[in-house]
């Protein structure tokens, strides 16, 4: 059903309506157990909607929609967000429901808000016991959507003095989880002025490749 829900969708990304519609879909962001902060980032996901409503010309509802892994309404969703620094717990249940929505055709993109990767990789682990995430090449075609990164995500916060990376787990030659590391994506999407030392470029180029991430999340076969 989800599957047949992203080709509906594909199609209606690839067109331009003349006129106000209704919204075609929502986003949602992944409300997790384990006490992290998955609500941080108030601005990120609206700005990052009304960005690609505005140059990919999509249809997505302007306010954000909360999930819980274990809910039958995450199928509803073909993009998932899920951030923060702390701790993350999916329960047994859970990590079935994700895999269920991940291998049917949803996508799920973590962004790692600092501190967020010891708890994450061994999450993940629950859902595809099987899979491992595998950095993806600057030549991939999350890279180059309607803006290209040849060189990869764009590094928005310093930490660790590490360089950004964008992981996948990549589930019978599907892209179905993508996982930005060291780069602070989304504090790069909320209101400029949140971070004072942030410049505009920046917040764009965070933007850009926000606007990368759903465009190929919405179009991949």
């Amino acid at each position: 059903m989800l599957k047949n829900l992203l080709l509906v969708l594909a199609l209606l990304f690839s067109l331009s309506a003349a006129a106000p519609v209704a919204p075609s879909f929502r986003i949602a962001r992944l409300e997790y157990g384990g006490g992290g902060d998955w609500y941080g980032n108030k601005t990120s996901l609206p700005n990052l909607i009304r960005y690609c409503n505005q140059t990919l010309k999509t249809n997505i509802a302007p306010d954000e929609a909360t999930v819980e892994p274990g809910s039958p309404e995450l199928l509803q969703y073909p993009f998932v967000h899920m951030t923060g620094h702390g701790n993350v717990v999916f329960t047994d249940a859970e990590a079935k429901n994700l895999r269920r929505y991940l291998t049917g055709g949803g996508f799920l993109h973590i962004d790692d808000n600092y501190g967020l990767d010891k708890f994450i990789r061994p999450e993940m682990k629950k859902v595809f016991p099987e899979l491992d995430f595998v950095e993806l090449p600057f030549s991939h075609p999350i890279y180059h959507q309607k803006f290209s990164f040849p060189k990869g995500l764009p590094k928005v916060h310093e930490h660790d003095g590490k360089r950004p990376q964008g992981f996948g787990i990549v589930y019978k030659g599907r892209l179905v989880c993508f996982y930005s590391y060291e780069c602070d994506l989304g504090n790069g999407w909320e209101d400029v002025g949140t971070y004072p030392g942030d410049s505009p470029d920046k917040h764009d180029q965070a933007l850009r490749m926000g606007a990368n991430l759903l465009a190929y999340a919405l179009t991949q076969e």
